[in-house]
């Protein structure tokens, strides 16, 4: 009977978990301001949008980057002054450290002055990206 308990209990925590990873993944959320340094051209290896960037860290086996990167270029394209830049995490790894970057693909909306004002770990949602430069540029 005890066994019994006890896999119940497994069960039931590791659902809980999952379920709370689930929700989380992907979600965009607000940055405060905490007096962060901003990013440069330099800092990320490719000019800043004029009025919004958005910085995508990923890695080379990482399947949802892939399709991270196919919704942040579109919403790039769709609003003007908006430029998307991709970062491979290994290769940059005291950036991904300065930054608290821990799982990839990580999103950061940066406005125009180089400045983090939304992340996102995990693969956003398209609305979500639109939302966040809304911000952004707002």
């Amino acid at each position: 009977m005890t066994g019994l308990v006890v896999c119940v209990a497994v069960l039931a925590g590791a659902s809980v978990f999952g379920l709370v990873h689930r929700a989380r993944s992907g979600r965009i959320r607000v940055r405060g301001k905490d007096g962060a340094r901003r990013l440069t051209a330099g800092d990320i290896g490719a000019p800043l949008g004029e009025r919004a960037t958005l910085v995508q860290f990923s890695s080379a086996f990482c399947s949802p980057c892939r399709a991270t990167r196919r919704t942040l270029a579109e919403v790039a394209g769709l609003v003007e002054g908006v430029t998307h830049v991709e970062i491979d995490a290994e290769q940059h790894l005291e950036l991904v450290r300065e930054l608290s970057i821990v799982k990839t693909p990580t999103v950061l909306v940066l406005d125009g002055t180089g400045a983090e004002v939304r992340r996102a770990a995990g693969q956003p949602r398209k609305a979500d990206v639109i939302a966040a430069l809304g911000a952004a540029v707002g």
